[in-house]
């Protein structure tokens, strides 16, 4: 029987452990909290929060593949009445829809925008400053970075398109993400696969995966598995982002999302579509306002509760609960011009090491990157594996 060692109990460690436990090969999981799930663990108790907005997009190969096992369990969907209630920030006011200019980049038949240039530069050609600013601003809700259209306009344009695609391809756990890695984790226990919660690994000369020749797939950030490997060559442009989430009482008439067209940020209150994530009477809100490099947390806070006063009114005096943090290189690869996933880290770091996560090598959008880059990791480690030992 094959043997595999994954670090790493999140969204990709799950699913890398899952994938050789169905393969057939003897599976330890190693995680340094004490649950597994990582960035997509949700908070216990009255209020059910994720470590910033999560969705999951049923566009790409995991959501076939989670049906297929029964992992995603029931949806919260959106009522209609509520997906009405999107609003756009724009010239300082709250409006129903995007401007104009801006849909001449949504329309059918766009040609591919191109790697090597700036989206900026490629969405302005087409529908004005305006309108790419817009359309740029948007789609932050899919990249977490402060200045999408800095970034490759082939990556930017992707991103966009799924994310204002209808019907909406954005979907949500009832309960929140934890729900999801806890029929993961039932998974994999009952494939026979060891999980070691409160188990930090610092070093792979403290497991016997090196000497026994056991692969062993990393399924960490990437700072995390740049100081455990310790190689410096494993970095890639991430974003930096201020996270907040608000309980408020319930009122009548408010947003359910708000997207931020003449900056970058959105608001989204996820109670919206599943009410079981705080009290009754009460709603919670999270939102996502990625910060430059200069900017302070606290800067990024009070855009965001300038986001709040418009499409929450009175919430100050409805705040029941709060928590702000910032998340820094933990929101997924972002692409530069001239950049494509293809040339962010290798899965395969070769002596039988295998990377997994949202910033590698691997194509698609936020956790499907996670989810690609571990089915090639376990699938590079256990034909590397056989290979080996038929040649021995």
């Amino acid at each position: 029987m094959h043997r595999i060692t994954v670090i790493g109990g999140g969204f990709a460690g799950l699913t890398a452990a899952i994938t050789a436990a169905e393969a057939g090969a003897k599976v330890t999981v190693y995680g340094a909290h004490h649950t597994l799930g990582g960035r997509a663990r949700t908070a216990e108790g009255p209020y059910r929060t994720n470590e910033g907005p999560h969705a999951l997009y049923n566009g790409g190969p995991h959501w076939a593949w989670l049906r297929q096992r029964d992992l995603i369990g029931p949806l919260a969907p959106l009522p209609p009445l509520e997906a009405a209630r999107l609003r756009l920030r724009h010239r300082g006011v709250l409006r129903r829809t995007p401007p104009f200019a801006m849909l001449k980049l949504l329309r059918r038949g766009l040609p591919q925008a191109p790697v090597d240039v700036d989206f900026m530069t490629w969405a302005t050609g087409i529908a004005g400053e305006e309108g790419a600013r817009a359309a740029a601003n948007y789609s932050a809700v899919a990249l977490f970075h402060h200045d999408p259209g800095a970034l490759s306009a082939a990556f930017v344009q992707e991103r966009l398109r799924r994310a204002t695609k209808l019907p909406p391809e954005a979907h949500y756990p009832r309960g929140g993400w934890a729900t999801m890695i806890d029929r993961m984790a039932a998974r994999a226990w009952n494939l026979g696969v060891r999980m070691e919660t409160l188990s930090r690994v610092d070093s792979l000369d403290d497991l016997d995966s090196p000497a026994t020749g056991t692969p062993v797939v990393v399924a960490t950030s990437l700072d995390a598995a740049r100081r455990l490997l310790k190689d410096d060559s494993l970095t890639w442009t991430s974003g930096r982002t201020a996270l907040i989430d608000l309980a408020v009482r319930t009122r009548r008439g408010d947003a359910f999302a708000v997207s931020d067209l003449d900056e970058t940020g959105w608001l989204e209150r996820f109670t919206a579509q599943d009410r079981s994530l705080a009290p009754a009477g009460e709603q919670l809100i999270q939102g996502q306002i990625p910060l430059a490099p200069h900017e302070s947390r606290a800067a990024g806070i009070a855009r965001a509760e300038r986001l709040l006063d418009l499409g929450f009114p009175g919430w100050r005096e409805r705040v029941t609960w709060r928590r702000e943090s910032v998340a820094n290189g933990r929101t997924g690869a972002v692409d530069l011009p001239g950049t494509s996933w293809r040339d962010r880290p290798a899965v395969d770091r070769g002596n039988g090491v295998y990377l997994a996560g949202d910033q590698v090598a691997a194509p698609g959008v936020l956790s499907e990157v996670s989810f690609n880059s571990a089915l090639t990791a376990v699938s590079l480690a256990l034909g590397r594996h056989a290979l080996d030992l038929k040649q021995a």
